[in-house]
């Protein structure tokens, strides 16, 4: 069973790691569900473990948090939907069979299929982490994000939705630390909807890629 959780209010980040790392615990020793937790952060700005100090443009714009998640720097604020997900991998495979690619992928496709439900053709790019759109400008734009951790065969931290948050504060870095290519949002792709209908389709994609492995 998953646990879905919802916090309506931007949560700090700090105090968002300390509850994913807990509950991650628990997960571990099975006295706690696997869990999907919907929510917003304050604005700030987060450094993976491949973060470089050259890709954070303006570094009093806003605060930065060292994270253990994989990847460079990204933006977090309101108006973007953040799922963490907190899925126990040997639940899945055999320990010894687990793949974190094709758990990466699964992520990916989750994603794609979200945001088909609102016309929206979402891609993959090698070597460009993330999901990303054509715009009306004719270029190519990340819409999606992903950041993933694993302890134990546990996942945390998960994937980010560009709804319509302030996209100016992209400015301040090099998103995931990929240069020449901007950042968009279902908003300014004039794709109006509420964080309510992104968790529900979200949640209604989901089974198809994780509990069906």
């Amino acid at each position: 069973m998953i646990e879905w959780k919802i916090s309506h209010e931007p949560v700090n980040y700090e105090e968002a790691v300390r509850v994913m790392e807990e509950r991650v615990h628990e997960i571990r020793l099975g006295r706690a569900q696997e869990q999907v937790w919907f929510l917003e952060h304050p604005s700030l700005y987060t450094a993976g473990t491949s973060a470089k100090k050259q890709d954070l443009i303006k570094p009093d714009e806003l605060p930065v948090y060292k994270t253990g998640r994989g990847g460079s720097y990204t933006y977090h604020g309101p108006g973007q939907r953040i799922a963490y997900v907190m899925l126990d991998l040997t639940k899945r495979k055999h320990e010894e069979n687990i793949d974190l690619h094709k758990y990466i992928d699964s992520l990916e496709n989750w994603l794609i299929a979200t945001l088909k439900n609102f016309d929206i053709i979402g891609k993959k790019r090698k070597n460009r982490v993330g999901i990303w759109v054509n715009t009306p400008k004719g270029n190519e734009a990340k819409i999606a994000a992903i950041g993933i951790r694993v302890r134990r065969w546990v996942t945390f931290h998960g994937i980010s939705i560009n709804n319509n948050p302030n996209l100016q504060y992209f400015n301040g870095i090099i998103p995931c630390g990929i240069r020449n290519f901007g950042v968009t949002s279902l908003a300014e792709l004039g794709i109006n909807v509420s964080m309510d209908e992104i968790d529900q389709v979200l949640t209604k994609e989901f089974s198809y890629y994780f509990m069906n492995n």
